[in-house]
């Protein structure tokens, strides 16, 4: 009995061993498949599609436009941002005074040009034989000729953050980019709600009033419908010119200024294609008729940053002029080191270009 137990333990053994080496090429069991998630496609735009611009005229757009004309600096840096940049035919005038084309698309310098919101060149525009033409809303009368040739186009009137987000959508729907006019869009919203965030508690009293000065001279200023005003308000500033009416700048004497009182007066970014403003901080600050407001008596007297863009008004980088405004009105929520870590991670995205930290400081 003995010997047939010692027989059977040493059957087992060798069986086990058996099997130990033959682990290596031993098939594994085969488990059911998990089906691997793809991501989602972006959503794209079937054609012909109708949109509705914003001046309110609905245009159709028979297939995906290939070639873009814009007769507006704001719509043709959108497209630079949304990146349609390669799609780009003609642009107005005086494209070479644009730091940010020779920044982020230097192939829109040697473009024809369709002069300005003043005075679009008509023939330039259709001789680029475009399939889509933005315009300002000033060119009412353009998009009507364009209309009567078979060219369609689009009116935009970017004055407020809001119109700047239905700018975004209009261009990236009708030019089937509409991830990138969402993305832009909500790095938009995230960053003037975390800007909320930062300044809805501030009482009335913690809220500086701030004159913008404009770029023909410092006694010119922006009323309160102006997308300049809108910086100082998001920031949480008092806009100097708020109760002001218009939507252009105004001037005013020396005896308003004086009134007004601002605790901050700002000079707003260069103006590249008129080379203004020509005035500077220390302009500001040795006038001797200013010298009894605040903001000149406290030295509180800044340039926006120059260089890139004029981020006092209503192209992408707009967005930039109201982190701007924040740390410079309220330093102590929102830090100079903060806003250039910010200002390259915009540029980096939306632009392809990373600036660098010392032109941003400014």
């Amino acid at each position: 009995m003995k010997k047939i137990i010692a027989c059977l333990l040493a059957l087992v053994l060798l069986l086990s061993l058996s099997a130990c080496g033959g682990q290596e090429t031993a098939e594994p069991p085969e488990t059911p498949e998990t089906p691997v998630e793809t991501p989602a496609e972006a959503e794209t735009v079937a054609y012909p599609v109708t949109v509705t611009d914003m001046a309110g005229r609905e245009v159709t757009l028979e297939a995906e436009p290939q070639r873009i004309v814009s007769g507006y600096y704001i719509s043709s840096s959108a497209c630079v941002a949304l990146g349609l940049a390669d799609r780009l035919v003609a642009v107005e005038d005086k494209s070479d005074k644009r730091p940010i084309y020779t920044l982020a698309a230097p192939q829109l310098v040697e473009l024809p040009n369709v002069g300005s919101a003043k005075a679009f060149d008509l023939e330039t525009c259709v001789a680029a034989e475009p399939d889509l033409v933005l315009l300002p809303m000033k060119q009412k009368d353009t998009a009507a000729a364009l209309e009567e040739l078979g060219i369609p186009s689009l009116l935009v009137l970017p004055e407020s953050h809001e119109q700047i987000l239905e700018m975004f959508d209009l261009i990236g729907t009708a030019a089937n980019v509409q991830d990138k006019a969402e993305a832009l869009t909500e790095y938009y919203t995230d960053t003037l709600a975390e800007v909320e965030a930062l300044t809805s508690g501030l009482e009335e009293t913690e809220r500086p009033t701030v004159y913008i000065g404009g770029t023909s001279s410092y006694l010119t200023t922006a009323p309160g419908q102006m997308y300049q005003s809108s910086l100082i308000e998001a920031a949480g500033g008092l806009g100097a010119g708020r109760d002001i009416e218009g939507t252009a700048w105004v001037e005013i004497s020396y005896e308003q200024l004086l009134a007004m009182d601002p605790d901050i007066m700002v000079i707003p970014t260069n103006n590249f294609a008129t080379a203004s403003p020509e005035y500077t901080v220390e302009d500001v600050l040795a006038d001797p008729q200013l010298s009894e407001v605040t903001a000149v008596k406290n030295g509180a007297v800044y340039q926006m940053t120059t260089g890139f863009e004029a981020w006092d008004s209503p192209v992408p980088s707009g967005i930039l002029g109201t982190l701007w405004m924040l740390k410079t009105v309220h330093p102590d929520l929102y830090t100079g080191e903060q806003f250039v870590a910010d200002a390259q991670e915009f540029y980096e995205t939306f632009y392809g270009f990373t600036p660098d930290a010392a032109s941003l400081a400014g």
